[in-house]
């Protein structure tokens, strides 16, 4: 028998802020990327805001509108960065098999207490350490695997402990709904319930058959953990299982052509920011490489304060490198390297007024573009320069308008 934690910080950023503003505790606050700009958006709120109504990602205007008393935060992500390091230092005070999993969360497995202390007491004690020494509240939940620990995480909010045992399953996780089962996304949640998948006890108790033939293997898995069957270690280097996401291509022939230069580095940007999707990650960093033709290689990279992860501004920051660093000699491999990767739930970009419009339109047209290349295949959408912009704004109109590219979905 394993006994297993799941930490998770609750309001991690608005909480770091309030332990360096304490007299702010108990009041409706919001910690938004531009506080300034009505446009900007809530990146987290004190569940005093949430209370009245303030939600992630709400604009500020309607934040405001629904809370007139809200306090507005500007966002410190070093601050928070600095925080987590601390939070999960204290969680391997208590064992080294700790895998954080965010920037605020992440599993401990405990059995080596099994006999000596209460994992409920324990857990208090982790509970009272955190707070503490950082004054950071946070929801712990116990159970014999990771998917029951993180469902228990969830069950007391906030500040809350939860023990959920396998024998507890028809009376405390099966009667929920199936959109708060951990694994299946809320764009999936109608598919779930058109096939009568109503509560997460439907899903285990379905015949394996169907859930295969509806959602394909994957969903068997699904199935399983939430018949309470999951077999995954706590694994303390999972995070570190990838620094960095790229991709190089060896030229067909030396070239100093900058049109193909070009292109290329465009294939480039769309195949990383792929991969970044599949990880859901998103990067602060990124590394250019040249190798000439005599072999020497060149290295430029630098980091921004805003994540990226698309494939026009992972090309552009490649680009604006590239002309930095380009000797004007013939090329014989390009590469582009990601680095410096957050899980994509934890990231944020400050919008304001002149960003954010273009920033929700190119997530529109790389939401579409993703859909297409997986359909089809990675290089479906890029065959040289002006074929590369002219599918873009296909895209952008098809997605804008809401015609064919949506019909999978719908009739799914």
């Amino acid at each position: 028998m394993r006994i297993l934690f799941h930490v998770d910080m609750n309001s991690f950023f608005a909480s770091v802020e309030l332990s360096f503003r304490p007299e702010l505790r108990g009041k409706p606050v919001a910690v938004a990327g531009s506080v300034e700009d009505r446009r900007g958006i809530i990146v987290t709120s004190t569940y005093e805001a949430r209370a009245k109504g303030v939600k992630t990602a709400m604009p500020v205007w309607q934040a405001k509108k629904v809370c007139p008393e809200l306090i507005l935060l500007k966002s410190n992500f070093d601050r928070y960065r600095t925080a987590s390091r601390n939070m999960f230092e204290i969680l391997r005070s208590y064992t080294s098999l700790v895998e954080p999993v965010s920037i605020d969360e992440g599993y401990m497995d405990v059995t080596q207490y099994h006999g000596q202390v209460h994992p409920y007491v324990l857990a208090e004690q982790i509970q009272e350490h955190l707070l503490r020494d950082m004054n950071l509240p946070c929801s712990i939940g116990i159970a014999p695997n990771k998917f029951l620990a993180k469902m228990a995480s969830d069950m007391k909010k906030p500040n809350g402990i939860t023990i959920l045992r396998k024998r507890e399953l028809p009376e405390k996780l099966w009667p929920l709904s199936i959109h708060e089962m951990q694994g299946i996304g809320k764009k999936t949640v109608s598919k779930w319930e058109k096939a009568n998948i109503l509560t997460i006890g439907d899903l285990a108790q379905a015949d394996p058959l169907f859930i295969a033939e509806k959602f394909g293997s994957t969903a068997i898995k699904l199935q399983k953990r939430a018949q309470g069957h999951d077999n995954r270690p706590v694994n303390p280097d999972s995070i570190h299982e990838f620094k960095s996401i790229g991709n190089s291509t060896t030229l067909p022939r030396d070239t100093s052509n900058e049109q193909k230069i070009e292109t290329i580095l465009k294939q480039l940007a769309d195949s990383v920011s792929s991969r970044l999707g599949k990880k859901n990650v998103v990067a602060y960093g990124i590394q250019l490489t040249i190798k000439y033709h005599d072999w020497k290689i060149t290295n430029k990279s630098e980091k921004v304060s805003d994540a990226f992860h698309t494939t026009d501004e992972i090309y552009f920051r490649a680009k604006a490198l590239f002309k930095r660093a380009w000797n004007n000699k013939p090329i014989r491999l390009l590469g582009i390297s990601t680095y410096d990767l957050v899980d994509k739930q934890d990231a944020f970009k400050q919008l304001n007024l002149f960003t954010q419009e273009k920033d929700q339109k190119d997530y529109q047209i790389q939401q579409a573009m993703q859909t297409i290349q997986d359909k089809f295949g990675q290089h479906a959408l890029i065959k040289g320069a002006n074929g590369y912009e002219a599918r873009r704004k296909w895209i952008e109109q098809r997605s804008l308008r809401g015609t064919s590219l949506e019909k999978p979905d719908q009739q799914e």
